[in-house]
């Protein structure tokens, strides 16, 4: 039997050691293990090369993915594109397939398992809005990223007596906003999921510095509406008590050393996904419930959206709220 592993999509920290766990899980069933570099665009290029076991020290400590990633308009869009990554998958006598990414890979996925070559896909987005999964590789680092930098502006913020309104990733899921608010105690959460108006953040806003609180923090979706910079103008203009500063994190959050709790799940997945390939159990995604590992069809979250809990959402206003 022999495997490819590739990872697609955006940058999630954790991916290198999914490669890793795949191909050593591959190892040790006397299998050989072969790696796509850059994605799709790669596969339809028939980008391969056989994985050399002194590639793979140091691999579980790596940021972002050694393989390149992207994405390709060709495969996705056009009805010949996955006949041809398939073909070249066969040539190369490729048996079975572990997909490392977001929707969208995971989607790819789905479109090759269909056509008849076994393959199992491994979530791995910092948004964490794969459904299937309670976590994806990636979305604990990009946290802890977003938090220390949290902590970090309310020390400016409480210096200059001002409101920081704080961007994060996320696309069109208010997860990284919500989570990194409650870690970091912020003042107040935008995101897409719930209507915020500006005028009750401003009224927050002005309260909280009738209290006497030295700052503000907001943190904002990407993805949300008024968007950060729509929100700290908005601020500014209306002259009230804090004038707002806007930090955007950026990519910041998608690169870096993953922590250890990224480290596991992405060994566990990748591990987990050969397992999946070798009980004939393709067609899946593997990913985590509870302390378990568990596979969930991969047309069931292919193209879906998991929904911001919204006791999370109430939780950190809830927190934010001023005492009396």
């Amino acid at each position: 039997m022999k495997i490819a592993v590739l990872t697609s999509g955006g940058v999630a920290p954790g991916m290198n050691a999914a490669i890793r766990a795949a191909a050593q899980a591959a190892f040790a069933r006397g299998w050989e293990a072969v790696v796509v570099e850059e994605g799709y665009h790669g596969l339809l290029r028939g980008d391969f090369r056989p994985v050399k076991r002194s590639e793979l020290w140091g691999l579980v400590q790596r940021g972002g993915t050694a393989l390149g990633t992207g994405r390709s308009p060709e495969f996705e869009e056009e009805e010949g594109g996955k006949e041809k990554a398939l073909n070249r998958l066969r040539e190369a006598g490729v048996g079975g397939m572990v997909v490392i990414g977001g929707g969208g890979s995971l989607s790819g996925g789905l479109e090759l398992d269909k056509r008849g070559l076994p393959t199992v896909g491994v979530p791995a987005t910092i948004d964490n809005d794969i459904p299937g999964t309670e976590l994806s590789i990636g979305a604990d680092t990009a946290l802890n990223t977003a938090v220390a930098v949290i902590d970090r502006i309310k020390d400016t913020a409480t210096a200059h007596r001002r409101a920081m309104v704080v961007e994060v990733l996320g696309r069109d899921s208010g997860y990284l906003a919500v989570m990194s608010a409650i870690a970091g105690g912020a003042d107040a959460t935008v995101t897409p999921e719930f209507e915020t108006e500006p005028e009750e953040l401003l009224e927050l806003l002005n309260e909280s510095y009738e209290k006497g609180k030295p700052r503000f923090t907001v943190v904002v979706a990407e993805g949300a509406s008024p968007t950060a910079g729509e929100l700290c103008d908005f601020v500014n203009d209306a002259g009230g008590s804090y004038q707002a500063d806007l930090t955007t994190l950026g990519h910041i959050q998608s690169g870096g050393t993953p922590s250890a709790f990224d480290r596991i799940l992405a060994a566990r997945l990748g591990a987990a996904a050969v397992d999946a390939l070798a009980y004939e159990a393709s067609g899946t995604m593997v990913g985590l419930s509870g302390d378990d590992i568990r596979r969930v069809p991969l047309d069931e979250v292919a193209g879906q959206k998991r929904p911001l809990d919204p006791d999370l959402y109430r939780l950190a206003g809830v927190l934010s709220a001023l005492p009396g």
